[in-house]
């Protein structure tokens, strides 16, 4: 199977990929209808050419057919959730890492700082319900933009790639040489990208949702850590929730998603949170 789309096939392949990306079994006459729901009244898929299509998936091992159901194999399924996350953009890696990043960095800053601020005489002008909320107005501002920040730039960057994609796949079948598929190719691209456009605003939502939320929690546990305990032992094991976040959880995760081995992840990951989190707590002593 090539990843280029140079016929109509290649299209109905992409649609029927993603609504079977789920692993459940699904009629044929019920993906009929979800490809005509995404011509929006146009006859652009006829069944010959979804029969077609199918069978062509079976032979290439993504498909099984059995009666009138159709399911994923395991190699197809893989395949499913590569469109899906390319198209749908349902993997939110960037947020989950930025996140859990922006969240240890953050709970440090604000850990580190109280300790400090321990040390020196000021302390005993400090109301304790001035430092908790101070911590916790400073991550749920972090949270809060991190959550803008994504939801807005996620659904620009993405709809703007998916104008670029759309024109890829449009100079490729503009090559058909039979006018009539040709025709029914570009409509159905057209089609299928303004449904998928739609989604995307969903999908981003939901990134920004996890953006924010994990940036608050991976802050907000090792700050309610540190005010919990008794000095000294609180600095301690707020220190290791952080190490542990962002030392063990997150490095595991970035190592996973971009298969590099953890110790390269490690490596990037403890110079990168060592200077955001020197460079904060140097400016916040100016």
């Amino acid at each position: 199977m090539s990843f280029e789309i140079q016929e109509l096939l290649d299209v109905i392949r992409i649609i029927v990929l993603i609504n079977l990306s789920k692993g459940t079994g699904m009629q044929k006459s019920v993906l009929k209808q979800r490809i005509d729901r995404v011509c929006v009244g146009f006859a652009c898929v006829e069944t010959d050419d979804l029969d077609k299509t199918l069978k062509d998936m079976e032979s290439e091992g993504l498909i099984i057919e059995k009666g009138a159901d159709v399911g994923l194999t395991a190699q197809g399924l893989k395949l499913s959730k590569e469109w899906e996350s390319l198209l749908l953009k349902k993997d939110p890696i960037f947020e989950v890492v930025a996140g859990l990043v922006d969240g240890s960095i953050t709970g440090l800053v604000v850990i580190l700082s109280a300790f400090i601020a321990t040390l020196t005489a000021s302390t005993i002008f400090l109301n304790p319900k001035t430092v908790i909320f101070a911590a916790f107005l400073t991550l749920t501002a972090v949270a809060i933009t991190n959550f803008s920040s994504f939801l807005l730039g996620g659904i620009t960057e993405d709809l703007a790639d998916f104008m670029t994609l759309q024109t890829l796949m449009n100079y490729s079948l503009s090559d058909i040489p039979d006018k009539k598929e040709r025709d029914k190719s570009l409509l159905l691209v057209k089609k299928l990208f303004t449904l998928l456009g739609k989604e995307i605003h969903r999908s981003n939502l939901y990134a920004a949702v996890i953006c924010g939320s994990t940036t608050f929690l991976a802050g907000s546990i090792p700050i309610i850590t540190y005010l919990s305990l008794p000095a000294y032992y609180n600095i301690i094991a707020s220190l290791v929730i952080v190490a542990f976040i962002a030392g063990i959880f997150l490095v595991r995760y970035r190592s996973k998603k971009t298969r590099v081995h953890w110790r390269i992840t490690l490596y990037e990951t403890l110079v990168i949170v060592t200077i955001a989190t020197l460079a904060s707590l140097a400016l916040g002593a100016v």
